[in-house]
């Protein structure tokens, strides 16, 4: 490994990854709680307004999670030049369908490997050096979508830097799942429902989660650890039956 090549990579994988969690936590932060905040109360999910202190507790985590994230992918590109990663470009290596449903299904192992480790990071003996630091601020804000401590962060990364070892990915399949993984961790930290309470009965959104499914889990630890959808909490009693009632 080129080690010049990879601090190199960290640099510019350290600045993108913190600007695009300023640009969506902090950009999500300023429209629902400072432009919209007043016309969307009937949609606030928190039971108190979000304190400063929290909000930096959350942004100093989330730096510390920046590096780690930056780290390991610098691990995947320097691995990736070296050509031993199934990462590929040429979309004609594959085809188009299967680009697609390679997304679809790291997004689904996703889930599933979120799910365990976090059920995992709840146990009493792991939670204070694993996760309460993400609880640290008690009910969410979008600043609280990347807030880990160091050892979850570590966990994170190593999802992807496993899957582009195991499963041919096209490049632009990683980054959308990177940008999907980002976009809903804001939305389920968001602290406001933006979709119609229908939705949570309707045959998709059943299977789906969003910011009132996850706020439920920042309030009663015993339920909802999925990432994207609610298919292990359902199977394996984690989910809250008032939840769609």
């Amino acid at each position: 490994m080129n080690s010049h090549l990879f601090w190199f990579y960290f640099l510019v994988f350290f600045v993108a990854i913190l600007a695009r969690y300023f640009f969506m936590a902090g950009g999500a932060y300023l429209l629902f709680y400072s432009l919209l905040g007043k016309s969307l109360d009937k949609q606030s999910l928190r039971r108190s307004p979000p304190l400063n202190s929290s909000i930096l507790r959350d942004i100093q985590l989330s730096l510390f999670s920046t590096i780690i994230f930056a780290l390991g992918a610098a691990f995947i590109m320097s691995e990736y030049d070296l050509g031993v990663t199934l990462l590929y470009s040429d979309l004609g290596e594959y085809g188009l369908w299967y680009m697609l449903g390679s997304f679809v299904v790291i997004l689904i192992l996703q889930d599933s490997y979120f799910y365990f480790i976090h059920r995992i990071f709840h146990h009493p003996n792991l939670f204070k050096w694993m996760h309460s630091g993400h609880h640290r601020s008690g009910e969410p804000t979008p600043w609280s979508s990347f807030a880990f401590d160091l050892p979850e962060a570590i966990v994170h990364a190593v999802f992807f830097m496993g899957i582009v070892f195991i499963i041919p990915l096209h490049i632009m399949t990683l980054v959308a799942v990177l940008l999907t993984m980002t976009v809903w961790a804001v939305l389920n930290h968001l602290g406001f429902e933006i979709f119609s309470p229908s939705c949570t009965s309707h045959w998709l959104g059943r299977w789906l989660i969003g910011s009132t499914h996850h706020s439920i889990h920042h309030r009663n630890y015993q339920v909802h650890y999925g990432l994207y959808f609610t298919f292990w909490d359902k199977l394996l009693g984690t989910h809250d039956p008032n939840y769609e009632n």
